[in-house]
């Protein structure tokens, strides 16, 4: 157990003083192996990588062609067209309802949440300007709108966080959708309500909009197709996922055709954006096959049963449990799918086991699962956090506070709610 621990501790320290998941998650493995009687040579060439080479076995078509349809989207000015047509309905008065929406809307259609950043940024700019809100809470109004409710919450959303679940419960992506439904309405509810209060606060006190110092991440020109094109591949990849119930391979390849069909006079580009999306992936799922191969280790430890005892022991309902286990190590990997992996590479069977056991329904572990993979996840160490403040000019110091409340406590405060209500016969 003291070698488990120590472990996590030495993954998360070293993950929050910005070393690499890559080569951090078989030190941390190597700590578990050593302290648990393992032979650290036989743990890390066959227990870690085993656990490793495993996921990325599954997950890596997943990993590669959401990257690369998610590009496809960028490069194409796709992306930028479905937020701009979103931003003008909702209109300037409305800037972060608009920008909320606009993030929202493309990561519930699979655009990865790197992209996303990148396309909306531009926007809320434009937005934050024209209302005179300070740029301070444009990191938490992208991160409410792309890094919570449509990642992990919403049913059917073909984020990674969502599907993951899928293979250790025996579920689709539709998992719970009462239970996910009423998470996200949390999320986003609570998430706007209290940027508004914050936006009202900070106009009150005279932060108000200024100027970004360097513009380099700021492209509005290209041309744009029309609205009506840009959300037809989103729509193919959701309906064909969840309607047709083919398999998220097969929808995202669906997508990315239809996107190079709807392009074609584009194509010369292609294979640069296609390359750039395929090598984009390869970090996405060696980082997150590193966390796995981590809790693979854990498993093979008799500190493991201990921990299990530990966790199977909290009273009330499983869901309880299952909530603490994804949540401290999404928190301790900075990443919500690593996080998961760890946890369910570690546990999904137990948990299964028990739904089986028990009666409780197995939808309910794949939506909490998921839900808890999207709250500790964002503390200051995220890569998608640490992206977000590049790209904006934001510091930490500047804008983490709020994204701290609608990223990290609210999501947590969701999860409690879908809970209690589980626990009282709701769902």
């Amino acid at each position: 157990m003291f070698g488990i621990l120590l472990g996590l501790v030495v993954l998360m320290v070293l993950a929050y003083l910005g070393w690499s998941i890559i080569w951090v998650a078989p030190i941390a493995a190597g700590v578990v192996a050593i302290t648990g009687g393992l032979d650290i040579l036989e743990a890390y060439k066959d227990t870690y990588m085993g656990g490793f080479v495993s996921f990325a076995k599954d997950w890596f078509p997943v990993f590669m062609l959401g990257a690369v349809f998610g590009k496809l989207m960028e490069d194409t000015g796709m992306a930028r067209s479905v937020a701009v047509a979103f931003t003008k309905v909702i209109g300037t008065q409305r800037a972060i309802l608009g920008v909320l929406v606009s993030a929202a809307v493309l990561t519930y259609g699979g655009v990865s949440l790197f992209v996303v950043v990148f396309a909306v940024y531009p926007l809320a700019l434009t937005l934050f300007r024209e209302a005179n809100i300070s740029r301070k809470l444009i990191p938490a109004t992208v991160a409410l709108g792309a890094f919570t409710f449509t990642m992990t919450a919403i049913p059917g959303t073909p984020q990674i966080q969502n599907l993951i679940p899928m293979d250790y419960f025996h579920t689709d992506a539709m998992a719970a959708p009462v239970m996910g439904i009423v998470a996200g309405i949390v999320m986003a509810v609570g998430g706007y309500l209290y940027l508004r209060w914050r936006e009202k606060k900070m106009t009150a006190k005279g932060e108000v909009f200024t100027e970004p110092k360097d513009n380099k991440f700021i492209n509005v020109e290209g041309d744009t197709p029309s609205f009506l094109l840009s959300i037809l591949p989103l729509l193919t990849v959701l309906i064909t996922l969840n309607v047709f119930g083919w398999d998220v391979v097969v929808a995202l390849i669906a997508g990315i055709v239809l996107i190079m069909a709807l392009n074609i006079s584009k194509f010369k580009g292609f294979v640069k954006t296609i390359n750039a999306g395929a090598v984009g992936s390869v970090t996405a799922i060696i980082n997150t096959s590193a966390a796995v191969g981590f809790g693979t280790v854990v498993r093979a430890v008799p500190g493991f049963e201990r921990l299990t005892e530990l966790l199977m022991g909290v009273k009330g309902n499983p869901l309880i449990s299952e909530a603490i286990a994804v949540n401290i190590l999404a928190g301790a990997t900075g990443s919500a799918s690593g996080g998961m992996g760890i946890a369910l590479e570690a546990l999904g069977d137990k948990y299964y086991q028990i739904s089986q056991n028990t009666g409780i329904d197995p939808e309910q572990l794949h939506r909490i699962a998921s839900l808890s993979s999207g709250g500790l996840d964002a503390l200051p160490h995220n890569g998608a956090v640490l992206t977000l403040f590049a790209i904006t000019g934001m510091t930490h110091k500047d804008s983490y506070k709020d994204l701290f409340v609608v990223a990290v406590l609210i999501p947590v405060i969701s999860v409690i709610v879908v809970i209690l209500l589980a626990t009282i016969g709701i769902f």
